[in-house]
């Protein structure tokens, strides 16, 4: 569930049909779905400027959940570590866990505005919306992404956006997702490595997260660590599942010292603090320059302590809160492409002389019947023609489970999904009777230079496009 990939496993069967789901609970997709690019199923086309135009659907919209319960699954396993555990396909999303990471970059434009800053902590109020934004795509996501299997990759490269970006499962038992991503115009890096735990607590799932995520600025030597917030879905037994994220978030910037310290606050009784996000840029000598505040939901703000200390004392003495009023600063997103999007509504209430960072890019309108997608991300598992020549024969595009339950085929994805779980586990012992270990392609185990911390570290070479040695996962 949420951003982390949930509960399948190689230990059991994962025997479960959609064969008797009816195509009558199926969503119909917008009619006007493939009017932007004059294209069926949102095949890619070429625009007149030569910037390609990736697909704005998916071939076939998602199956309605409504007939599956989670609870006849999950009742066995409170408090219990969830990684061992197969859920049916028909709760999952038509994406990998690879390519979910990948929609860390749906906001590059925030570490564009980093590199282009002089001042580094402008740099860093960059920095802090770029990592809150990375969680905003998970937004009313409640469907899971697919587990990868091990040695699973993923790789794309966007030229409109500037960068390019690999993935790589490097470990099944816990499962570790290791991630590089570059800059095509060499100026920056950004990359980590992701384990999160999992527990289901009855009616809730949390998931932990584990593993550091960094992001250096070449041109300014400077290099930012940070830590995902706890996710947490809410309701998976009855009633509409809904998403949290709740934990402290703290971006160092280990060139100067300075650090940001951002609070995602846990809903709490009534449900006030729900989605909010508040914290602060504070220098090496632990001196508060800025506050941030907003919503992961939402959109992010800045200002200076003294504004946002004496806004707090009027508002608990009764004063009155603007709203946020329409800004010439409103960030757009490169891909943002439409202007018949819904408008996004604010509830931050906004202090006046405010900087805005960042604001979540709308959906496009039919995005409730593909699972909640955004623009970006349906784009992801989009295999062009002549790419599967090129691609690793990992890649998250190849995997039969994914592309059938993509293209509405939901038996055969289950199917499909068993299959390559009964291969994976057969490859295993196969291993193990001849004593040979598992080597990992594209990323090796090291130690993060700026945390001293055990990380998975890129090895290079990816795109050097020599794939003779894969092995054969699908």
């Amino acid at each position: 569930y949420g951003f982390y990939p949930g509960f399948d496993s190689d230990n059991s069967s994962g025997d479960f049909s959609e064969a008797n789901h009816k195509v009558s609970e199926m969503l119909d997709l917008d009619p006007h779905q493939s009017s932007r690019t004059g294209k069926r199923n949102g095949e890619t086309e070429i625009q007149e400027n030569g910037i390609k135009r990736h697909r704005t659907s998916l071939p076939a919209p998602m199956f309605s959940r409504s007939d599956f319960s989670v609870w006849s699954i999950l009742k066995k396993c409170i408090g219990l570590e969830l990684s061992k555990i197969t859920m049916p396909i028909v709760f999952n999303e038509p994406l990998s866990f690879l390519q979910r990471i990948t929609e860390y970059m749906e906001h590059i434009y925030l570490i564009n505005k980093a590199c282009s800053h002089a001042d580094p902590l402008e740099r860093m109020q960059a920095v802090a919306a770029f990592a809150v934004s990375a969680v905003a795509s998970q937004w009313e996501r409640t469907g899971k992404p697919f587990n990868p299997l091990l040695g699973e990759t993923y790789e794309l490269t966007r030229e409109d956006l500037g960068f390019r970006f690999i993935s790589e499962q490097v470990s099944h038992h816990p499962p570790i997702s290791a991630f590089y991503s570059e800059g095509l115009n060499k100026d920056f890096i950004f990359h980590g490595s992701i384990y999160p735990k999992l527990k289901f607590w009855g009616k809730s799932i949390e998931a932990e997260p584990r593993g550091t995520i960094t992001l250096e600025l070449l041109k300014h030597n400077e290099a930012y660590t940070w830590t995902n917030p706890t996710c947490c879905v809410h309701n998976v037994i009855i009633g509409k599942l809904w998403l949290e994220q709740y934990g402290t978030v703290e971006i160092v910037n280990h060139s100067t010292g300075d650090k940001c310290v951002l609070n995602f606050k846990p809903c709490g009784l009534f449900g006030k603090e729900l989605h909010r996000v508040e914290g602060y840029i504070q220098d090496k000598n632990r001196k508060k320059l800025f506050v941030i505040y907003g919503k992961w939901t939402e959109c992010l703000w800045c200002t200076d302590p003294i504004t946002y200390e004496t806004n707090k004392k009027n508002e608990k003495r009764g004063g009155e809160q603007k709203k946020p009023k329409p800004s010439e600063d409103v960030i757009k997103s490169e891909n943002d492409e439409a202007d018949d999007m819904p408008e996004v509504q604010d509830t931050v209430q906004f202090i006046p002389g405010s900087k805005l960072l960042w604001r979540i890019n709308c959906r496009p309108p039919n995005s409730s019947q593909m699972y909640n997608f955004t623009s970006f991300a349906v784009s992801l598992n989009e295999l062009e023609e002549g790419m599967e020549a090129i691609l690793a024969p990992t890649d998250c595009r190849l995997r039969p489970d994914i592309r059938n339950m993509e293209n509405g085929n939901m038996d055969v994805a289950s199917k499909e999904k068993e299959r390559l779980e009964e291969k994976q586990r057969a490859a295993r012992k196969e291993r193990a009777k001849d004593e040979v270990e598992w080597h990992t392609r594209w990323f090796h185990q090291g130690t993060n230079p700026h945390t001293g911390t055990p990380d998975w570290l890129y090895s290079g070479g990816y795109f050097d496009r020599n794939f003779s040695d894969c092995p054969d996962i699908y």
